[in-house]
């Protein structure tokens, strides 16, 4: 195999405002091409290293997933139950018909619902001064909100995967974050990821700077991280790519790690990178030749997506500019990561994808 035209790829990255990224590539859970470029601080001049660790944004949601999807492995819940059985605040819902009018909902949201963004929910929440410190405070918060439409009619991205973290929370009666530690980390030696909040001044200096790229001036400025005052199950971790890696290979490997953890069971997988999405919730989806399952993209369709990858590929990205890739039929999995506001995602991940195939 020959990489060099993702390392020419990768090089090109700073000429489009990417200060530092770096890329693992991983067959049948082996490193196959690792390459970093630029900067994680541009002002210190400090690299982008094997050590570099990136605030993930929405790959925090896979993990959330997975750690539902074990709950649901152990019989804990089915996912047409309503969450209203295990969270009671959620049993009265209403939303804003095409009228615009605000009536009760005929139907419950399910717990595959929040796992699918067919909630309701969206990113809008207008309870404004209401106390959030924890999950159960934000679930509250969020139970309080009229819903955008019927629960399970359409697709709208936002909060079910912060109300599926908190369900996981009702249900373990544990806080998430001590959940993933047992669960997910520990077990499989991710000793870089956690919630941002509890990152060490340690942590801290290894962390990659988030920059705004201005193209007329050819210019970077720093932009802040998010600071969640809770445990934010939607977007709220660190991770690093050797990190994130660990966990992606493990599902890659139909749910096994290389020490032998055992992730997920490989029906479970098979469902959750299943597109869920009928007709009308994929009109809403943005992803062309893409579905979506429980809380992945999952390719379905090449002519539609113009993409090289293998249908059945599937993964999810993060706003800042990370993006993992998952193809059990090629035992193919990259991890890719940068801090940059807006993304350029649209731009390099498909050509990114295209690149990794025809080198295989």
């Amino acid at each position: 195999m020959d990489f060099k035209r993702v390392t020419d790829f990768m090089e090109s990255l700073k000429g489009i405002g990417v200060a530092g990224a770096d890329l693992g590539v991983y067959l049948k859970g082996c490193e196959v091409y690792r390459h970093q470029v630029g900067y994680a601080d541009i002002e210190a001049q400090a690299p982008i290293t094997k050590n570099t660790l990136f605030a993930i944004w929405s790959m925090t949601k896979v993990i959330t997933c997975v750690a539902a999807l074990r709950l649901l492995e152990e019989g804990r819940f089915l996912l047409t139950d309503s969450i209203g059985d295990y969270m009671p605040e959620f049993r009265e819902m209403v939303y804003k018909n095409e009228t615009g009018e605000i009536v009760p909902c005929k139907r419950p949201i399910r717990v595959v619902d929040l796992f699918t963004m067919s909630s309701g929910v969206s990113y809008e929440i207008k309870a404004e001064g209401s106390a959030v410190s924890d999950l159960t405070s934000f679930a509250t918060v969020i139970s309080q909100e009229t819903l955008h439409f019927e629960p399970g009619t359409r697709w709208m991205y936002g909060f079910s995967h912060d109300i599926l973290g908190a369900l996981i929370e009702r249900i373990v009666g544990k806080k998430v974050s001590e959940y993933f530690r047992d669960e997910i980390f520990v077990p499989l030696g991710m000793n870089d990821t956690f919630f941002h909040q509890y990152i060490s001044a340690e942590n801290a200096a290894r962390l990659a700077n988030v920059y705004k790229y201005n193209a007329e001036t050819h210019t970077h400025t720093i932009s802040d991280h998010a600071n969640w005052d809770f445990e934010n199950c939607g977007g709220g971790l660190v991770s690093s790519v050797d990190d994130y890696a660990k966990f992606a290979n493990a599902l890659c490997n139909h749910g096994m790690a290389a020490n032998g953890y055992k992730l997920l069971g490989k029906a479970t997988i098979d469902l959750m990178r299943t597109n869920h999405l009928c007709n009308t919730r994929m009109n809403d989806y943005w992803g062309a030749g893409y579905g979506y399952g429980l809380g992945v993209r999952t390719h379905i369709d090449k002519a539609l997506s113009g993409m090289n990858a293998n249908i059945g590929e599937y993964g999810w990205a993060g706003y800042l500019g990370t993006y993992f890739a998952i193809d059990p039929a090629a035992e193919l999995t990259y991890v890719y990561a940068h801090q940059l506001s807006p993304s350029m995602e649209g731009h390099i991940a498909p050509r990114l994808k295209n690149i990794i195939y025809a080198c295989m």
